[in-house]
């Protein structure tokens, strides 16, 4: 689905965004909980989008794949190589962090907690393909060691003037913010990074996310603290568009991803992978809405 024809739906959305939310399931059945679809194995829902064409003899001459509303897309970006990478280094690259367990666990929940039929897999997409168009909802990980050339900066603005929204997770500190704003201030020369209010809808979309902890990485549980480098406390900022709405949003100081890729490990406090979840959840229908 591209963009155009994405606008429609987005539209359609927006105008019950801020109804009570037995209103909104009503409206929008794809937001409700417990489907009572049959499911295959993956959680996908049966038959939905599937279809065979077979030859006079029942000879399979080709099979679709399944058709999802929403695909998990990551990022993927060019790296500064002067940039420091750590204890994680090993030759891998930046936006791969926590692929491909952390959306695939993320997947497992929106299928649950939504109606949104969503791939069991994520992908991953590099700014020069077209297919970047087909997903409403981009994460890019470890920002602050991203390089953007000039060309993809371009393109980046082109996908979200075009309705995508950004949303960035997992740097720290001040170090890593000025990595990150060297290549962000590229993509909006014009536009500056403000704090979002409590009270914007993209708080409020599902979940009302009021109460939001400071969300780690995995070696910070084993610290015992819940930050990384100096960055103390959490910071929640976007970029906005003419019409108020986010394009860019930006979770500094936590590490959301940790938190979805360890979803199932006694080690990691189940309450903030809950947190990471609701807000992951608001980030995605409101992309999907917006």
């Amino acid at each position: 689905m591209l963009f155009s024809d994405l606008a429609a739906m987005k539209s359609s959305l927006c105008s019950v965004a801020r109804a009570p939310l037995y209103l909104l399931l009503a409206a929008f059945p794809l937001l409700a909980a417990g489907s009572a679809q049959d499911v295959n194995r993956d959680g996908a829902p049966a038959n939905a989008g599937r279809w065979v064409m077979t030859n006079e003899h029942g000879e399979v001459l080709f099979r679709n794949q399944p058709q999802f509303e929403f695909q998990f897309a990551r990022l993927i970006y060019s790296e500064n190589p002067d940039f420091s990478r750590g204890w994680r280094g090993f030759g891998a690259a930046r936006w791969t962090t926590d692929a491909p367990t952390a959306e695939n666990h993320l997947a497992q929940g929106i299928r649950r907690l939504t109606r949104i039929s969503t791939a069991p897999e994520g992908t991953a997409v590099p700014l020069d393909d077209d297919d970047l168009f087909n997903h409403p909802f981009l994460y890019a990980v470890e920002v602050g060691g991203w390089d953007l050339s000039p060309q993809e900066a371009a393109r980046l603005r082109e996908y979200l003037d075009r309705g995508g929204t950004l949303v960035v997770d997992d740097f720290h500190g001040s170090i890593e913010w000025a990595g990150f704003m060297e290549s962000l201030r590229r993509v909006y020369p014009d536009r500056p990074v403000i704090d979002i209010p409590g009270d914007d809808e993209v708080f409020h979309v599902l979940y009302d996310l009021n109460d939001r902890p400071q969300i780690p990485g995995l070696g910070s549980i084993y610290r015992g603290v819940t930050y990384e480098q100096d960055g103390y406390q959490p910071h929640w900022r976007g970029i906005y568009d003419d019409d108020h709405r986010l394009t860019v949003i930006i979770n500094h100081d936590m590490d959301m991803g940790d938190a979805w890729e360890n979803a199932d490990n006694p080690d990691y406090p189940q309450p903030l992978t809950g947190i990471a979840y609701r807000i992951a959840i608001n980030y995605l229908l409101y992309a999907m809405s917006h």
